[in-house]
């Protein structure tokens, strides 16, 4: 991968534990973090790990540095509804784009080029700048209006990294399942990884 600026999306879909897994493993390879969270994502992060990050002084800048640990100026957030964000435009686009977990929503707004939040925007200049952009689209069963959305943005050069653990690596723990598919997201941006046991 050239560059390391990323930035790092997460929707209402279920599976908040993957896009907060992959923001440590990021930060970790020293990598610059851009976060963007959509207003359901808040939601979901909170139902399903506890973590509530517009709790208390509703910092989330502060809430995402104290749970994921980065090094100081390694980090920033961005609200969904601030369009002067660098983020936002092509001259400062980022180097990579990950939105994961990705909502059934997000990934059809994204298609048909809809950017009402700063999150669709980002992913629309990734598009049209022709960067790297993978989504993590976590749901089942998916209908043909999924599929065909999927279809449409996998021929537009982005890469479609369905949230599906693989068991051929004899998993035993969740850690275990996330760290593959977080694994195979990283695999698919040319990230280098050690996070599952592969194939042979």
């Amino acid at each position: 991968m050239k560059g390391n600026r990323v930035v790092l999306a997460l929707t209402g879909a279920s599976g908040a534990i993957y896009g907060l897994t992959l923001g440590r493993v990021l930060l970790s390879s020293g990598m610059h973090l851009t976060i963007l969270v959509s207003g359901t994502g808040f939601q979901v992060i909170r139902e399903e790990t506890g973590l509530d990050l517009l709790e208390g002084s509703g910092d989330v800048q502060q809430a995402l540095s104290s749970h994921l640990r980065p090094e100081p100026g390694q980090l920033d957030y961005f609200s969904e509804d601030d369009f002067f964000a660098p983020v936002a435009s092509g001259s400062s686009a980022p180097d990579v784009m990950v939105i994961c977990p990705c909502s059934m929503g997000t990934l059809s707004r994204i298609a048909c080029g809809n950017s009402r939040t700063l999150l669709e925007r980002c992913a629309d200049v990734m598009i049209k700048e022709r960067r790297p952009l993978a989504l993590v689209p976590r749901e089942t069963p998916l209908s043909e209006i999924h599929l065909e959305n999927m279809l449409k943005l996998s021929r537009l050069g982005v890469r479609i990294v369905p949230a599906m653990p693989a068991f051929y690596q004899r998993p035993e723990s969740m850690d275990d399942l996330v760290n593959f598919v977080v694994g195979k997201v990283l695999d698919s941006l040319g990230i280098e990884n050690s996070l599952y046991k592969r194939w042979g």
